[in-house]
């Protein structure tokens, strides 16, 4: 042996999967730990010194040029940095981190380098990124040119499903702080339509009353949990999806709430949001409201009459909108609230007490609802232009002129079989699902939700991406799940 032979120490033994390991044993400790407890709180601080081996890991291993495993660790620590905003970077820092660069760097490295896994679970994460510094037109181009919609089902991994959806909540979540109404909404409602987008989020664990899960499924679901300090607020999540389900709506409902005969068919955008309203309608005792369902109900109601005033005010003060990082986010929010609630106001108020008027003033509509002449004739336009208000333009009074326009027998002949037809397709697809097995619930924009458990991903793109389920092609916004081990979604 050569005297520099001599000098080097052969170690047995791989670092990437000491890595690896260290990290994987640091996730579960967290998982094991009390999330109310002070010990949480310690061991939550050794993951600064878990980023920085990371680092040097990841450096040294760009250093001897072993691409693959260098990979490994540039999305070890993207995974320990996507999550967390700017605005808690610096508060723990003490000085200002380009995050959006670092993680760019970091994921085009993945990119490059790494496993098909690697570079799916990357994209994720970015994406996750940009939606949470409200950088959502980024976020919305990354997923699209990815196709991460079409091809999540195909993965096989349920961390990274779970992964998509809690990037798909953060995308929605971005769209609503926004005004991206639609949007969000189209996010959201895959995931929030559901009773256990708890489960779909890895944030907790469903009761087994019924015995569908055996100990192992058990304890796999207990090991893909996500450790408490990446929740994304369920709250919140709610409140966001009702109240753009709400804005969405409370128009088309005011369209249909009077039996006057009409020859435009109103779309039904969230079944659920009408189940919940008819629920709590038919409720004999209505008390104050006190959880973030009453309050948007009773906003609600408050929008169908007419009384946005109110309906803003309900809205406006809800506690969640704290829980928003950012500077000045609350009042962001709050403002964005109350001109989204005064233009679905104004459209509402026209849908419903339309039919009441011979003629309205322009000047009376922005006094009702405190608008511009601008937006109240761009509303009043667009309303006139998509066949949803009869009326047209009298310019030298700035009047609405309305007229009555009735269906005539043939059109109430075929809207009526339309109607038949609809609901005779649907029940034979309901009895098709009973002859196969495959229960499902099956919520307007084509998704679908079966009785098996486990966790699972639906997908919508952003601004109505189209999807496919249970190798069925359903509407915009359908979602995909994947079949895993005892049962998993479809």
């Amino acid at each position: 042996m050569t005297e520099e032979e001599l000098l080097v120490i052969p170690v047995i033994g791989s670092i990437s999967l000491f890595m690896n390991r260290l990290d994987e044993e640091y996730i579960k400790s967290l998982q094991r730990t009390s999330s109310h407890s002070p010990d949480y709180i310690v061991r939550l601080r050794d993951e600064a010194q878990l980023v920085k081996l990371l680092k040097k890991t990841y450096n040294y291993f760009v250093r001897v040029d072993s691409k693959g495993e260098a990979a490994q660790m540039a999305l070890r620590r993207v995974e320990h940095v996507y999550y967390v905003h700017d605005t808690i970077v610096e508060q723990v820092d003490g000085e200002s981190v380009d995050t959006a660069k670092l993680i760019s760097d970091l994921c085009t490295y993945v990119y490059q380098e790494g496993t098909d896994r690697s570079k799916t679970r990357a994209m994720l994460c970015h994406i996750f990124h940009h939606a949470l510094h409200d950088r959502f037109l980024e976020a919305r181009d990354l997923l699209l040119m990815s196709h991460l919609q079409d091809n999540i089902a195909n993965v096989g991994d349920v961390s990274t499903m779970i992964l998509f959806n809690r990037m798909m909540v953060t995308m929605g979540l971005s769209a609503f702080r926004l005004g991206r109404i639609w949007d969000s909404h189209q996010c959201l409602s895959e995931i929030c339509s559901g009773r256990n987008h708890r489960e779909l989020l890895a944030q907790g664990i469903s009761n087994n009353r019924y015995g569908d899960r055996s100990a192992e499924e058990e304890k796999a679901e207990k090991r893909r949990q996500v450790p408490y300090h990446q929740h994304i607020n369920l709250d919140l999540v709610e409140a966001c999806h009702l109240i753009s389900a709400m804005l969405l709506e409370v128009p088309n409902m005011a369209a249909i709430a009077d039996d006057a005969p009409t020859t435009r068919r109103v779309k039904i955008l969230s079944r659920m949001f009408r189940k919940q309203c008819d629920i709590y309608n038919r409720q004999v005792f209505t008390g104050p409201p006190e959880q973030i369902k009453d309050f948007i109900m009773c906003a609600t109601k408050a929008l169908m009459k007419g009384e946005w005033k109110i309906c803003a005010d309900l809205l406006s003060d809800l506690e969640v909108w704290s829980l928003i990082p950012g500077d000045k986010a609350v009042e962001q929010i709050q403002t964005m609230l109350v001109e989204k609630i005064k233009l679905e106001g104004l459209r509402t108020f026209l849908n419903a007490y339309s039919s009441q008027y011979d003629s309205l003033s322009l000047a009376q509509l922005c006094d009702m609802f405190d608008l511009s002449r601008n937006d109240v004739h761009s509303i009043v336009s667009k309303m006139m232009i998509n066949r949803e208000l009869h009326a047209s333009w009298d310019q030298p009074t700035d009047t609405i002129v309305l007229r009555k326009v009735e269906a005539s027998s043939l059109q109430l002949l075929a809207l009526q079989f339309a109607e038949k037809a609809a609901n005779l397709v649907e029940t034979n697809e309901r009895l098709l699902d009973t002859k196969t097995g495959n229960f499902h619930f099956r919520d307007g924009e084509g998704q679908r939700y079966d009785n098996n458990r486990g966790h699972g991903q639906r997908r919508s793109g952003p601004g109505g991406g189209r999807g496919r389920g249970d190798q069925k092609r359903g509407g915009r916004g359908g979602g995909r799940g994947y079949k895993g081990r005892g049962g998993g979604r479809k």
